[in-house]
């Protein structure tokens, strides 16, 4: 067996990864170059509502996917010896539902409110702290989502290239977010929608690309493929014999999975900010039902190239690594075809950016418009400009400092650890939009101290939730929560809203 990281020299040399990048960025900033020009704060907000829907639907399958789809979901597939990561399938089933909730309920309200930031509806319904609570969760879920995320780019690419030329970590984190910063602070969500589409299309194709390479090596044809897949163990989707207990239960990953999707995409005013930008309610719909079908081919392939990794590493004698989201950059950079390794690169570079700089222009937009109230602002354009751009450098740097903590602290695997964070972190944000939404009760919003309450109820379901996480199999006869922590938060924050709140007639503001 060939020992991990001891393999023949880079079929991918540093060099020449420093010169992909180069390239790629160079291009990326071309587009913001161009798509910057005559560009305002709404520009940078909504992207003046003219974004063709196809676009923002195929530049949401990167921001979806991100670095972690591309290397973690993978190696996951035979992570433990079995075959059962194909029960990510389950999930992804669940998706489907969580995106006709967010096409059919969510996307009317906003539209009809016309909003910027998704968080204003919480403001208008609930009371001024109630939206700083929500946009607090947020930020909080996205600071944290796209530091994972970010931080597993930076370490491959410490690994095979920064290493190389004696590179500090510290450094290698600092240009990651510099060449973010640099097409993203113009015109945000305008050079996004564009970009995306782009690394989508870039990410997709390198997987693609690989799996054809290993099936050329391994001499197999699509029937011989798939009959390797199930000798293997790898190709099983459905699992209904194990019951509640099981965590690859059918029907909790399937509710895991509409719940995540409602949460991480419809309450996630990243991923809503996209679609915000479709000039009518009919456009961003027609976007969503695209996206979300190809969403659920996209992650079959990932889970199809995962199991075809390991499938090669066994046929060529390569130790899989004992973190195995590193398995596919192993192969592609030091035993597959060079042009697989080139490929992978910027496949790696579009997964991660894809999704990350998005989260900083969103994260910007959250924090002007719910916290320094650029809407009712009696502000400058050039005033509002000139803080923008402050906000916009000093989340750069919050990522920065997130991404050094990651790394000092993080052991288990990358997609596990933000999952279980979302599942913390964005429970509030089902509470208060299913009370908004689905109630006719109104917490007193001007009296200041009952409406303060909500933040304390949202950190005391957050803590509840993680009790009862922890401690779920002793308490609850070895069963787990799994994904499904995001229904345990969201209920407890639905009860505690329920327990402060009165009676009133506020049907109009979900009309």
């Amino acid at each position: 067996m060939k020992e991990y990281f001891y393999v023949m020299e880079n079929i991918v040399s540093p060099t020449l990864i420093i010169v992909i990048v180069a390239i790629y960025f160079g291009f990326l900033s071309l587009i913001s170059y161009f798509s910057s020009r005559n560009s305002s704060n709404t520009t940078f907000f909504s992207a003046n509502k003219k974004s063709p829907w196809m676009l923002v639907a195929i530049g949401m399958i990167g921001a979806s996917l991100s670095g972690v789809t591309f290397i973690s979901i993978p190696g996951q597939v035979g992570n433990g010896g079995g075959g059962q990561a194909f029960s990510w399938m389950q999930m992804v089933l669940g998706f489907l539902v969580g995106y006709a909730i967010i096409a059919f309920v969510l996307m009317p309200l906003y539209y009809k409110w016309n909003l910027v930031s998704i968080y204003s509806y919480i403001g208008k319904r609930l009371g001024f702290f109630s939206q700083k609570t929500a946009a607090s969760f947020f930020i909080l879920s996205r600071v944290v989502g796209a530091s994972l995320r970010l931080f597993l780019v930076a370490i491959v690419f410490q690994k095979f290239v920064m290493d190389h030329f004696g590179v500090p970590f510290f450094l290698t984190v600092a240009i990651t977010i510099i060449l973010i910063w640099v097409y993203t602070f113009r015109s945000g969500i305008k050079t996004i929608v564009w970009t995306d589409t782009i690394q989508t299309i870039t990410m997709l194709t390198a997987v693609v690309l690989t799996i054809l390479a290993i099936m050329n090596v391994m001499e197999y044809s699509f029937s011989d493929m798939i009959g390797a897949m199930r000798e293997a163990g790898y190709s099983q989707i459905f699992f209904f014999e194990g019951g509640w207990n099981d965590p690859n239960n059918f029907f909790k990953q399937f509710i895991g999975g509409a719940l995540i999707a409602t949460a991480m995409t419809g309450l996630d005013q990243d991923m809503m900010q996209k679609n915000l930008t479709c000039n009518s309610l009919q456009s961003a719909q027609k976007n969503v039902a695209v996206f979300s079908i190809i969403l659920v081919f996209a992650n079959l392939l990932f889970l199809t190239l995962g199991a075809l990794l390991y499938l090669y590493a066994q046929h060529q004698g390569v130790m899989v690594p004992e973190r195995t989201d590193q398995l596919y950059p192993l192969l592609a950079l030091t035993e597959l075809p060079i042009y697989i390794g080139v490929f992978f690169v910027i496949g790696l570079i579009a997964a991660a950016y894809s999704s990350a700089d998005s989260a900083l222009t969103s994260l910007t937009t959250s924090f002007c418009i719910d916290f320094l109230g650029f809407e009712s602002s009696t502000k400058t354009e050039q005033e509002k400009k000139r803080i923008r751009i402050i906000v916009h450098v000093g989340f750069s740097l919050l990522l920065l400092v997130i991404i050094l903590l990651v790394k000092s602290i993080n052991h288990d695997a990358v997609v596990k650890t933000l999952f279980r964070a979302a599942g913390y972190t964005y429970g509030p944000l089902i509470g208060l939009f299913a009370f908004g939404m689905f109630t006719n009760r109104r917490i007193r919003q001007f009296d200041p101290i009952q409406d303060l309450l909500v933040v304390f109820i949202a950190l005391m379901a957050i803590g509840m939730t993680i009790f009862l996480d922890l401690n779920s199999k002793e308490l609850f006869n070895e069963f787990t929560f799994g994904y499904t922590t995001l229904a345990l938060n969201g209920l407890l924050m639905f009860i505690g809203l329920w327990l402060i709140s009165e009676p009133g007639n506020i049907s109009d503001v979900n009309q």
